[in-house]
């Protein structure tokens, strides 16, 4: 049993390895699909922001369904269709059908990814966790480094004579070998009192969110119209009922999307909002340094790629040191990464500014590497100390909140910087108008990451981390004595 549950587990956290490599490797192939497919900045926007919001507004609902119709089952549908999803993007014939497809993916995505941790808990006693919890950390930190290299290699090489195709055809073959393995390995599991579904809630989040993020997006390239406005505005309205039908449901059926209550912590907010930030700004400065230095400077993909590697790197360094350093300094070490990050991207403003057309990947080296530390420093103890005064009965559902806001930060950080870089870029993409949009959008991002260190300030504080601590140490000596 224990090797078969290794097994499984490999499984599992691979095909979770494949949803963040697919996540991070579409960056650096941006201007060629823009090249090939005519794309406006607004559809290179929904090419990374529809695949967030997909993910985000179904990523609950999908761990739910696996509680209900079996973890296994609801696994393997989500791998076949996040496969079919990246064959339609393969031989997507227009800039329409791959958005299509991106959000195939993302939909099916948020059916597989759920299972992972579902399975670890169902697989698992709780004195066992940390281990694997630990692997799928060094997984999520393994795709952040190969994603950008292995992304910019297959589309600078041209491989398998597709060009940017090729990082959609790679997920083909992995997709039908991780269902056969699944099939063989992976055990079915259900929850023996699953929470129910909130068909409701789910319509009203999804275009709540779709009604602001395509505002966003599109407000520009309709010269901010009315109609535009009233369709933000109405998402607005849509995700205040959200919130209120949320309040409503919790107290009938206790079985909400989001768990409102907890809403009451304040370090449970104050997370939310750090963690937020946090992503939106990672995810929309990522996507327009790309794009500025493939299409304002001519680099090859693999020459983008490779100028993340730095920031890879220092998130490895950070992660390192943020472990004993959090349990020593508690929040301030989540302060101090977050600073970091924000002082990081003004440093890399700075340098795009003076550097100008003569910028080379060794002059972002020191900015971005200290951006990875600042990434590391915060994003490892972050949920732990957020949910510090969390019930560990509560546990649960607190962490598929910070899922949930973690991918919608993103797909609104994307909306928001990409509106900002594109806004300034305007139609003209020479090198001076791109350098103008970056710069923008970098303090844009540095704002974000800004934000997440002021938030973080009001997270608990170690006295509570440590009470914390120790109660789930006393709870789990009354649940296994033998292992304490």
């Amino acid at each position: 049993m224990t090797e078969k549950r290794g097994l499984a587990m490999g499984v599992l956290i691979f095909a979770s390895f494949m949803d963040l490599l697919d996540a991070t490797i579409v960056n650096v192939a941006l201007p060629s699909i823009r090249d090939d497919l005519d794309a406006s900045g607004a559809q290179l926007e929904w090419t990374v922001g529809g695949y967030l919001l997909a993910f985000a507004v179904l990523m609950i609902t999908g761990g739910r369904l696996g509680d209900m119709v079996g973890r296994r089952r609801l696994f393997v549908t989500g791998v076949v269709g996040f496969t079919l999803g990246s064959a339609l993007a393969c031989v997507a014939p227009t800039i329409g059908v791959l958005l299509v497809a991106r959000v195939v993916q993302g939909a099916f995505a948020a059916m597989m990814v759920p299972q992972v941790l579902s399975s670890l808990q169902a697989l698992y006693a709780p004195r066992e966790r940390a281990a694997m919890l630990g692997l799928i950390g060094a997984v999520s930190g393994m795709s952040a480094v190969i994603g950008p290299v292995l992304g910019g290699w297959l589309v600078s090489s041209n491989a398998f004579g597709m060009g940017w195709r090729s990082i959609f055809l790679i997920n083909l073959p992995v997709g039908v070998l991780l269902v056969v393995l699944a099939l063989r390995w992976v055990p079915e599991t259900r929850s023996e009192h699953p929470l129910r579904l909130d068909p409701t809630g789910l319509v009203l989040a999804t275009t709540g969110l779709l009604g602001v993020v395509y505002a966003l997006v599109e407000g520009r390239q309709q010269d901010w119209a009315g109609w535009v406005w009233g369709i933000g505005g109405a998402g607005v309205i849509v995700l205040a009922a959200f919130g209120v039908q949320q309040v409503r449901r919790e107290r009938t059926t206790g079985s909400a999307l989001l768990p409102m209550r907890l809403f009451s912590d304040r370090g449970f907010s104050a997370g939310l909002v750090t963690q937020g930030a946090f992503q939106g700004s990672l995810a929309g400065f990522a996507l327009v340094l790309t794009v500025y230095v493939q299409t304002g400077l001519g680099w090859s993909a693999m020459h983008a790629g490779l100028t993340l590697l730095p920031f890879s790197l220092g998130a490895f360094v950070g992660t390192a040191v943020s472990v004993p350093l959090g349990v020593k300094l508690g929040k301030v070490v989540m302060v101090t990464g977050a600073a970091l990050q924000s002082a990081a991207t003004i440093w890399v403003l700075a340098v795009v500014h003076g550097q100008g057309d003569s910028l080379s990947t060794w002059n972002l080296v020191p900015p971005l590497a200290v951006s990875g530390i600042g990434l590391g420093l915060l994003v490892v103890p972050l949920v732990d100390v957020a949910l510090a005064t969390i019930p560990t009965t509560e546990a649960g559902a607190a962490s598929g909140a910070y899922g949930t806001v973690q991918q919608v930060g993103a797909a609104l950080g994307v909306a928001i910087t990409g509106t900002v870089f594109f806004g300034v870029v305007g139609t003209s993409y020479d090198a001076a108008s791109l350098r103008s949009g970056l710069l923008a959008a970098c303090w844009v991002a540095a704002g974000g990451y800004a934000l997440s260190a002021l938030a973080s300030l009001f997270l608990p504080s170690r006295a509570e981390v440590h009470a914390h601590q120790e109660l789930v140490e006393r709870e789990l000596a009354v649940e296994d004595p033998v292992a304490v």
